[in-house]
């Protein structure tokens, strides 16, 4: 399908659900949303109060890995109304044809390193010392990644480690940091550690550090996931997880669509046509917005407008 104009997305997605911005969605009191760990504050603190005052439907969510909130759907452990995804290529791969047919995809972001101030690892790299001289130089546990097994922000990390090591000639510097890396299960907790001074460093999205108050070193565009331009090159990595899932590296895309068996189907819609039109607030988090929101899959009638 190809791209549609931001305008005629949200004008299209706004008539699926039947109502504009400040109506009510018929007898719906809230919308339950499992979604990315990336998202917990922007949701929180953000988009759910706006958009529980404006259609005066409550936001109920949910924050894990995104391959975790996949599999919650999958083995029917969650009923989420919508799912939101930090991998749109995941939520396509895994949830359609069995769970849903189409997506609005709303965002991108880019990867690089938060740290905490006054540690040796952030001296060094407020020095100009290059980040990989870092990583690689520093204590085991002190950088802390994702688990590249339940969420896409890990194997991204990985991703990253194995094109730095192409990018900058370092033999046997993915492995070596990632085997020295602290895993988190939790993405939503992955800063916990650097705020309370249990870890130095955390490989994660630009806007959890903007989220969490913290300086922000960006990987180099060549292998931060921020760029269409460098698809091919991201596409040279690929991580297998546990069960057996090949994740290639691509340009870093949030998509949401709203689930077959969702309960409040009419407040899913109008909560992604909201997010999709939200994007102020999320260039304020730390996202990207330039070319979004685009429509993918067989979106339905009522929310195409077709």
């Amino acid at each position: 399908m190809q791209p549609r104009s931001r305008r005629s997305v949200l004008a299209a997605v706004s008539a699926g659900s039947g109502l504009g911005i400040a109506g009510c969605i018929g007898d719906d009191e809230s919308v339950s949303v499992l979604a990315a760990g990336s998202l917990a504050v922007l949701i929180d603190d953000h988009l759910g109060p706006r958009f529980e005052s404006e259609t005066g439907t409550a936001c109920r969510g949910e924050y894990y890995g995104t391959n975790a909130v996949m599999r919650m759907v999958e083995d029917d452990r969650k009923y989420p109304d919508v799912v939101v995804s930090a991998d749109a290529g995941l939520l396509r791969d895994r949830l359609y044809d069995t769970h849903t047919v189409w997506d609005v995809s709303f965002a991108s972001n880019a990867v690089g390193i938060a740290y905490a101030p006054n540690t040796r690892f952030g001296d060094r790299l407020e020095a100009g010392d290059p980040w990989y001289e870092v990583a690689l130089n520093a204590d085991p546990g002190a950088l802390a990644i994702s688990d590249p097994d339940l969420d896409p922000l890990g194997y991204r990390a990985i991703h990253a480690f194995r094109l730095a090591e192409e990018q900058h000639g370092l033999d046997g510097f993915a492995e070596a940091v990632t085997d020295a890396a602290y895993r988190e299960p939790e993405e939503p907790q992955l800063l916990a550690g650097v705020e309370t001074g249990n870890r130095a460093a955390a490989v994660v999205y630009q806007n959890m550090a903007a989220d969490h108050g913290l300086p922000f070193h960006s990987f180099p565009e060549a292998y931060n996931f921020s760029n269409p331009e460098y698809a091919e090159r991201y596409a040279e990595v690929s991580y297998t997880t546990d069960e057996g899932y090949t994740a290639t590296g691509a340009p870093i895309v949030y998509n949401a669509t709203v689930l077959e068996s969702a309960d409040s189907p009419d407040a899913g819609r109008e909560f992604v046509r909201f997010l999709a039109n939200a994007d102020e607030t999320l260039c304020e988090n730390g996202f990207e917005t330039e070319g979004f929101p685009r429509t993918h899959g067989d979106v339905p009638v009522e929310v195409n407008g077709g």
